[in-house]
């Protein structure tokens, strides 16, 4: 049974960080991405890294967020930086055995998602 499990979340003061983590088990993902939902908006991609390495970030989150990947835990990792309370939702990871390029389409297996609070 294919599983993804987020850790990391919670309620932070502006400006400060955090570092999501997403362990997978069940399969062996070809990329591995975050999106989040804020409430009242519809869910947005965030990041995405490949098996061999290849990032993919969305533009509005280019320079504060890092994604990373050990695939020898077969886990996925988000560095949020510089957290703004528009930051403010839940954060989903994602797995896929499509390509990279695919993350515009909110396919593959999902988490169960994290809530990160960002306090003004």
């Amino acid at each position: 049974q294919v599983q993804l499990v987020e850790s990391g979340g919670g309620l932070v003061q502006t400006g400060g960080s955090l570092r999501l983590s997403c362990a997978a088990s069940g399969s062996t993902f070809n990329v591995m991405g975050w999106y989040r939902q804020a409430p009242g908006k519809q869910r947005e991609f965030l990041a995405a890294i490949s098996r061999g390495g290849i990032t993919n970030y969305a533009d509005s989150v280019k320079g504060r967020f890092i994604i990373s990947r050990d695939n020898a835990k077969n886990t996925v990792y988000l560095q949020i930086n510089s957290l703004a309370p528009e930051d403010t939702a839940v954060y989903y990871c994602n797995g896929r055995a499509s390509s990279i390029a695919t993350m515009s389409s909110q396919i593959g297996s999902w988490g169960q998602g994290t809530q990160v609070t960002v306090s003004s």
